[in-house]
């Protein structure tokens, strides 16, 4: 029997494992324990102040969704006299600025920040936030709509003065015909919803939603302009200087699924690439002694799986061919190490009929969970070596959504 194969194969199954799917059942057993214990983030604040807040929109040649896009912003239930509008829209060259400049006299709170170069989304953050004179400052993205209570049921969140950001939830609106790429998104972010409540609840979530979510205007810090995962480094920043980034699932923003797998695996490895980056600049947050819990949950919900548990997987199937290589046919165990291999074999072999029916309207829908994982993981291997090559920039190149 070949011990050290056996162990080593124990090992990176248990990682994977625990990456993927344990971590959700630890972190449910340990949120079900503070609760058996008293212990809860939530405050009972029946009254609670009514704060100003700035809608921060960055938008790059975005007019065909700019008019939905102020409307949804001057729909929602929020104090209208409490909210203010920044769009900015530098380097765009089709309309977008001349188009909100037109709107500014029957919208007298809405701000345009213009200019003929384009700078990316991070320096537009980084030049929008002088201008911002309230206390709270609410990012979200040009091409998603929010709920209409969205802005109030963020806010609410800020009445505890520990909570220093707070994200919604994205949401992908998918169609029952939906190609596999759309279909795997959408279940993938409902899974990461549920993590993201537990974490929450437990002591924060390890990363905000760039579609919605809201800072502390006094705790922002201007990020760098190479980042590729800004949402995640103002969030985890303001977490390490010992804030709360709370979650609020009951407001959110929907989005349309990527057009193609291409758009998608455009869109995964850049994050993927981001992820990496992200993780150089954040190396204090591994050190459990100085930050607790939010080592564990930044370790476990996020090193891991961009870091560890992609990389593993081959090594996985690898391992598995070598043990049952090196065991006698026909024995006990030979049987079981060979039913084990055919197990992953079959996963791999559903994932690539996934593969070739990514684009086509089909209701196989066994197909979307393996198909989407290996997807999900390879965009990450990907992601490393476009980190590894250099030369990021944090202009986005847009993912085309579907219709």
């Amino acid at each position: 029997m070949p011990i050290p194969s056996v162990l080593l194969f124990v090992l990176l199954a248990g990682l994977i494992a625990y990456t993927y799917v344990g971590y959700g059942f630890v972190i449910y057993g340990l949120v079900k324990l503070r609760r058996l214990l008293g212990y809860t983030n939530q405050l009972d604040l029946p009254s609670l102040p009514t704060l100003d807040v700035t809608l921060i929109i960055p938008a790059y040649n975005e007019i065909d969704y700019l008019p939905a896009k102020l409307q949804n912003c001057l729909a929602q239930n929020y104090p209208a006299q409490h909210v203010r509008l920044l769009f900015v829209v530098e380097g765009s060259t089709d309309g977008s600025a001349e188009y909100l400049e037109t709107m500014k006299a029957q919208v007298p709170n809405l701000t345009v920040v213009s200019g003929t170069r384009r700078l990316g989304k991070i320096e537009a953050m980084n030049n929008a936030m002088p201008l911002v004179q309230t206390p709270i400052a609410l990012f979200t993205d040009a091409n998603t709509l929010l709920n209409p209570e969205a802005v109030s049921r963020i806010m609410h969140r800020f009445a505890n003065a520990s909570v220093g950001a707070v994200t919604g939830e994205k949401r992908i609106s998918t169609e029952a015909t939906e190609a596999a790429s759309g279909s795997g998104e959408g279940l993938y972010w409902r899974y990461e919803s549920l993590l993201k409540r537990l974490d929450a609840e437990l002591h924060t979530i390890v990363g905000a939603a760039g579609e919605l979510f809201a800072i502390r205007t006094a705790l922002y810090e201007p990020v760098e302009a190479d980042t590729l995962l800004d949402d995640f480094m103002i969030s985890l920043r303001i977490a390490g200087r010992g804030y709360r980034v709370d979650y609020a699932p009951d407001a959110y923003a929907m989005e349309r699924p990527s057009h193609s797998i291409r758009e998608e695996k455009k869109r995964k490895v850049r994050i993927a690439a981001g992820g990496f980056q992200s993780m150089g600049r954040l190396l204090p947050l591994l050190n459990p002694f100085r930050y607790g819990w939010l080592s564990f949950q930044y370790i476990s919900h996020r090193v891991l799986r961009w870091a560890v548990a992609p990389f593993c997987l081959p090594l996985l199937l690898l391992l598995n061919a070598l043990i049952v290589s090196d065991l006698s046919a026909g024995s006990a165990q030979w049987l079981f190490w060979c039913i084990m291999l055919a197990g992953q074999a079959l996963f791999y072999t559903m994932a690539g009929v996934g593969y070739y029916l990514e684009n086509r309207q089909t209701r196989w829908k066994a197909t979307f969970v393996p198909y989407y994982f290996v997807f999900m993981n390879w965009c990450v291997m990907l992601g490393l070596v476009r980190f590894w090559n250099g030369g990021l920039s944090g202009i986005w190149e847009k993912a085309v959504r579907a219709a």
